[in-house]
């Protein structure tokens, strides 16, 4: 995932060898005959099995897979249907939520009770450590308590319409009140007790997770035996896994790396519309969550004409063709894609932008931005040229390209860019807490509730002058939109809340903190020769890896492995993820335990 110094890579040739005996060993371990195995590729290394203190996609869908939530996706509609909670109820005020939990078990036989909840939630709410993944979900709770086995009685400050999104994992509370210091907990000790579809019964670190059917689940047991997730340090080397059939399924990949699996026969390329948006973050003079700046973004983004204008220089379908081979969705509007179609709002009329040089060269000359010589702008009190930095990872290369094209367009009204390749630890740091940038290109996947994308704009999520923070994507803190952020947290009825969402993003759109760019499509592979059924969410061309429930994977159903001569089955895999992936770490993990993100589905 990042690309190392020589020291590194020594370091991790050491790591290497010594991981080599471990995964020799397991390559003996052929599977057991007649077993359906599973084998999910990921390029996103687990950063940790704790639900309090996880913030990666691939930690949360794990999560998904091995523990209950009060309710769940429905995986034709996205609304919230029932999971630990059977039913709930709402006073008239609408600040009290009455749950009923469901009489089921935990996987060691012990029974599910509200206590177990209760406890999840206020262990949030009172313990810094384990706000890590999820605490602003709770921030307008006022009280949780079990009043008998299964009740549980919420009660909030004001209104809250995303209580019944709530992407709270329920954990049981005669497990983990024995931790100790939940922010030192990585949860790894096995098998690991919990309610979902599946259990986790082994983890090699940044090699894979190894998890098995829960049959006593309440749904019923899922159709496999086993769900392997498999690391590797790249796309490429996982894609060469599912063509190999190392793999059975890989999902999250971009355009290039979707089409080299055409003409496979025994590959399903899977193409449907995704859940994230990509966007420019524009450091409009980033500050503290006390105000105080920091960083040294450009000051002529401060400017809204100047963001104005940058976003007329960009051709966003020019971008869907050339750079993402037509495998996305200009995003004509702000930051929800249009599978949500309650909440996504898009730009028309004079609320517009499009491709448009001369108005943008325009809006920079009324401005008194004027040319030089080179053709680059200065400041209206000519002391400062408009060089401006674009900062990318280093481990995606269609950034690189979309830099380029970028640059192309921002030349053509006066502004030089030029590109700062980051790892995503140092990206993360630059562009979400020392504000040591001036345009960024960052994504969201958002949830059927879009309330955690909508708030990594907030006032509130901008990082305090030590460097801890809630994550914002644009340090952005705009009165009217707060507003309307609080407006929506309260408005329960659902066509009302829509409105008010999307004047949140029309807002965004306007002042363009943020600049949505596309909306890419969900493209992944499956081995159809493995792989006999597997149910996409939403059920219609929906998404199967990194879904937003766990529906696929509850769904799958598998060849069983044959009596004699496939040793190559699970373990194989096994051991080309775990050679691929020892060395993909390096320095992430610090500024990874700071950015305390509000859901785990956040970009990586």
């Amino acid at each position: 995932m990042t690309r190392m110094g020589a020291r590194l890579a020594a370091l991790g040739l050491t790591l290497l060898l010594a991981i080599l005996p471990a995964t020799q060993a397991m390559a003996r371990q052929a599977p057991e005959p007649g077993k359906k195995i599973v084998r999910l590729g990921v390029t996103q290394a687990v950063d940790s099995m704790s639900p309090f203190l996880a913030v990666r996609l691939v930690s949360s869908s794990i999560h998904r897979w091995t523990y209950s939530y009060l309710t769940v996706p429905d995986p034709k509609t996205l609304q919230p249907s029932p999971d630990l909670a059977e039913s709930w109820t709402t006073s008239d005020d609408k600040l009290t939520w009455t749950f009923k939990i469901r009489d089921t078990k935990w996987s060691d036989g012990r029974p599910v009770t509200a206590q177990d909840a209760a406890w999840t939630f206020n262990t949030i709410m009172t313990v810094d450590a384990a706000k890590q993944a999820n605490g602003p979900a709770v921030e307008n709770f006022e009280s949780v308590t079990a009043t008998d086995d299964r009740t549980l009685v919420i009660k909030t400050k004001k209104p809250q319409a995303s209580m019944l999104d709530n992407p709270i994992p329920i954990v049981p509370k005669h497990v983990w009140e024995k931790v100790g210091d939940i922010g030192k907990f990585e949860n790894d000790v096995y098998p690991a007790v919990g309610s979902g579809p599946f259990i986790a019964v082994e983890h090699k670190k940044d090699a894979y997770v190894k998890l098995k059917a829960n049959p006593g689940y309440w749904r019923g047991a899922p159709k496999i035996d086993e769900l392997h997730v498999i690391f590797y340090q790249n796309p490429e080397a996982a894609i060469a896994g599912l063509k190999k059939g190392d793999i059975d399924l890989i999902g999250r990949l971009d355009a290039a790396q979707f089409q080299s699996l055409a003409g496979n026969p025994d590959i399903v390329q899977w193409n449907t519309p995704g859940r994230r948006a990509a966007y420019l973050q524009i450091n409009h003079g980033a500050q503290t969550i006390d105000n105080k700046p920091v960083g040294d973004g450009h000051p002529a983004l401060k400017d809204p004409k100047v963001r104005q204008a940058i976003h007329y220089a960009i051709d966003k379908q020019a971008l869907v063709d050339q750079v993402l081979n037509g495998l996305a969705v200009p995003a004509d509007g702000s930051v929800i894609p249009p599978m949500y179609k309650d909440f996504f709002w898009q730009a028309e009329g004079d609320d517009l932008v499009t491709h448009d040089v001369a108005k943008a060269n325009q809006i920079l000359d009324d401005a008194g931005y004027e040319k030089g010589p080179d053709g680059v702008r200065t400041m209206p009190d000519g002391k400062r040229k408009l060089e401006m930095r674009f900062s990318i990872h280093t481990d995606t290369p269609v950034e690189e390209k979309l830099a380029q094209y970028l640059t192309g367009w921002f030349k053509d009204i006066g502004i030089a860019l030029s590109t700062k390749k980051l790892e995503p630890s140092k990206f993360t740091e630059e562009t979400g807490f020392t504000g040591l940038f001036d345009i960024a290109i960052s994504g969201w996947s958002v949830n059927p509730d879009p309330e955690e994308i909508l708030a990594t704009h907030l006032c509130s999520r901008r990082p305090t002058a030590g460097g801890e923070g809630g994550g914002t994507e644009s340090f952005y803190c705009d009165p009217a939109y707060e507003k309307l952020y609080q407006e929506q947290l309260s408005e329960l009825d659902r066509t009302k809340r829509a409105d008010i969402i999307k004047q949140m993003q029309k807002r965004l759109y306007t002042d363009a903190p943020v600049i949505a760019l596309y909306y890419p499509n969900n493209l992944e592979g499956y081995r159809k020769d493995q792989i006999t059924s597997i149910t996409s969410m939403p059920e219609e061309k929906g998404i199967l890896y990194g879904a937003s429930g766990y529906w696929p994977v509850y769904s799958l159903d598998a060849v069983a492995t044959p009596a004699a001569g496939s040793a190559g089955g699970s373990s194989t895999g096994l051991i080309v993820g775990g050679v691929a992936a020892v060395v993909i770490l390096g320095a992430g993990g610090f500024f990874l335990a700071r950015r305390r993100r509000s859901v785990a589905d956040d970009r990586e």
